[in-house]
């Protein structure tokens, strides 16, 4: 079992690389060989899907290019800095939403947004109502998050993109609990963040077309 990378993503060793950069990347979970010798890089402007079956390492591999996770072997760079020395940079640019939405219960829909904004060091001064509002989340502003429906409830992880100008999204399975209004609206997100220089990395089990940027996959298994 290993990684391969498909379109015109390419193992680079040696130049500088001006944002992210896997360099053979090996990883065990156990005993169990995940993926060996995976490179690849992400640069301004691109969106990069990682593809595979249940248990291929999809999601360790997203924690260990945000900084969360190490590999057993090989390097991961940021702006050319390899890990752990470039963290703190690609910690100051990184958005993160997981299987998990990572909101507070207690807090309105607003109240966490205003929570991610306060914690990042890339805020940006929009109106909050309108961010909520363009995605699906009218009226539901200002009642506490555990009354929200799973959906609703993502909807607000996923509005925390909307919040900071942070450079590289890091998405692992995004489209959860999301009904079809709720996916077109990220795939608009999406695309209008890598349109602006930005990168996005991501996971998902079902087809998301995004027209207008380029889009490549590295595959596991």
């Amino acid at each position: 079992m290993g990684g391969g990378v498909r379109g015109d993503l390419k193992a680079v060793n040696r130049v500088v690389i001006q944002g992210l950069e896997a360099r053979e990347l090996e990883c065990f979970r156990g005993e169990t060989l995940l993926f060996q010798q995976l490179s690849f890089t992400v640069r301004s402007g691109e969106v990069v899907q990682i593809e595979g079956g249940n248990g291929c390492g999809k999601t360790t591999l997203l924690r260990i290019l945000g900084g969360l996770g190490v590999a057993d072997e090989g390097q991961v760079l940021w702006d050319g800095v390899p890990m752990p020395r470039s963290r703190p940079e690609l910690y100051s640019q990184l958005a993160w939403v997981g299987h998990r939405d990572g909101i507070k219960d207690e807090l309105t829909a607003i109240e966490n947004l205003q929570a991610a904004q306060a914690m990042s060091e890339h805020a940006k001064d929009v109106d909050f109502s309108l961010v909520l509002e363009s995605l699906g989340l009218v009226d539901r502003d200002t009642i506490p998050c555990r009354s929200l429906s799973a959906g609703q409830r993502r909807r607000v992880a996923l509005a925390r993109l909307a919040v900071t100008d942070a450079k590289i999204w890091i998405l692992d399975e995004p489209l959860t609990a999301l009904d079809v209004a709720g996916r077109e609206q990220l795939q608009r997100m999406m695309v209008e963040h890598a349109q602006m220089g930005g990168m996005v990395i991501y996971t998902t089990h079902q087809h998301l077309p995004l027209a207008g940027c380029d889009c490549k996959s590295v595959v596991l298994g």
